[in-house]
């Protein structure tokens, strides 16, 4: 069990998947956990515009989820952050360094190495960055939480 976790959700199906996972590493009453949201922006003529455009459903999405656990009764609290060419990985480590995590968990969507290479995968990147172990839950990772994650840990 963990004391604090940082849960990643940009609300993908790729998230999704690891909020049940969250659920068995932390004991309600007994744990912290940071639900992470990043709204990417890119800068657009006349001021700027987010990166996606259902991003206001996104960030909702990712509220409720939040919600879940506060009432589960877990000790919950919600970052949303903006970033302008950072990336989110700069923001989920910062988060998880400023509230002293334990771990950060985040799925991923199972890009082979290189693809996630080419497509500036999020999940690879934090594992550089990150102040903590990191759980990077691939597609199917969610059937045991024992045994199916596969656990990568970060230099920190």
């Amino acid at each position: 069990m963990f004391g604090k976790i940082v849960l990643a959700l940009d609300g993908s199906e790729s998230s999704d998947r690891v909020v049940p996972l969250a659920r068995t590493l932390a004991a309600p009453g007994s744990a912290r956990i940071d639900v992470v949201h990043v709204r990417e922006v890119v800068p657009a003529r006349g001021g700027a515009n987010t990166a996606r455009v259902d991003e206001e459903e996104l960030e909702a999405k990712v509220r409720d989820q939040a919600k879940e656990f506060a009432d589960a009764g877990y000790d919950t609290h919600v970052h949303v952050e903006s970033t302008v060419g950072g990336g989110p990985a700069h923001v989920i480590s910062q988060v998880a360094s400023n509230v002293g995590a334990d771990v950060i968990v985040i799925g991923t969507r199972g890009h082979a190495p290189v693809a996630g290479l080419l497509l500036g995968s999020v999940t690879q990147r934090l594992l550089h960055i990150a102040p903590c172990p990191v759980l990077a839950i691939p597609p199917g990772g969610d059937r045991s939480p024992a045994g199916e994650a596969e656990a990568v840990t970060s230099a920190g």
